[in-house]
């Protein structure tokens, strides 16, 4: 195994051709890329080919857009049935749902297995220091999950009128984010993507806060930002993990770029595409 890939979508039609639909012309304007469904086996083999474990995650924003959730339990069988493909999952709640949002997070955690919860604030309108959303993060806290928060520019809608009506300024890291981390110290955090437009701020939080770290999924490393680049090879290389965003970025892609762009340091690498989540995530792969 040569990375875990700590942010995949399903490549499948319950998850791109149902949940995400209206959204895909876009996303493949935005990526560069045509978008196929595939079975379950055919998207298993895309991570195995790779010799990539991958962490799938979940979609609920129903209530912002109109479209429906992807089945938690659905999302569970994929990663029980491809076990050399898949090393687990986040759910994702629709923080708009209250209570019923809680229940589901802690069966997702408690009866189907899942590591965490993942929330989209673009597609699914919130702020993540809106204290409407704070009995999710204690319920994450008491089963003792990360939840992972999507930052910067989405491809969600990316290049048409209006972005379809979805705003961005949901994933500023700062201080939207930096208030969740100071308010749950004891709550990991992970924030996904290369945070662009706020890069800085979302360096600056990671320095600041001990339990933030980040993912660095959704972009090629070819434009990662200089200080991005210092800071992965530099003072918070524990602290950054791989992810693709599959199927909008191959796996070849993304760690090709990376050992070109980035860094080929042996070290560094097996920190970011190992051992940091790993660690992070307390996997046992």
């Amino acid at each position: 195994m040569r990375a875990i890939d700590v942010h995949s979508h399903l490549s499948t039609k319950p998850m791109m051709g149902d949940s995400l639909s209206k959204f895909n012309e876009a996303m493949e304007k935005h990526y560069k890329f045509k978008l196929a469904f595939k079975t379950e086996e055919e998207m298993a083999q895309d991570f195995i080919k790779a010799d990539v474990k991958g962490i799938l995650v979940g979609w609920d924003a129903e209530t912002n857009t109109g479209l429906p959730k992807l089945d938690h339990d659905y999302l569970a069988k994929v990663v029980k049935d491809y076990p050399d493909a898949f090393a687990g999952a986040f759910c994702c709640v629709d923080p708009w749902k209250g209570e019923m949002a809680i229940q589901e997070l802690r069966r997702c955690v408690k009866e189907l297995g899942m590591i965490g919860v993942k929330f989209q604030q673009i597609a699914q309108g919130f702020f993540p220091n809106d204290r409407r959303c704070y009995p999710i993060y204690e319920e994450c806290v008491s089963l003792g999950v990360p939840v992972q928060f999507h930052t910067g520019f989405t491809g969600i809608g990316a290049g048409l009128p209006g972005g379809m009506g979805l705003k961005l300024k949901y994933t500023q890291p700062i201080p939207y984010i930096d208030d969740v981390a100071a308010d749950f110290p004891n709550l990991t955090i992970i924030c996904c993507h290369a945070s662009w437009p706020w890069q800085e701020e979302m360096i600056a939080v990671l320095q600041h806060k001990q339990n933030v770290y980040n993912e660095l999924s959704g972009w090629s490393p070819k434009y990662f930002s200089d200080s991005l680049k210092a800071e992965i090879v530099g003072r918070n290389q524990d602290k950054f993990m791989f992810g693709t965003d599959y199927p909008s970025i191959t796996h070849d892609q993304w760690l090709g770029a990376f050992e070109k762009y980035v860094t080929s340091d042996e070290k560094i690498m097996e920190k970011v595409l190992l051992s940091n989540a790993k660690r992070i995530l307390k996997l046992n792969v």
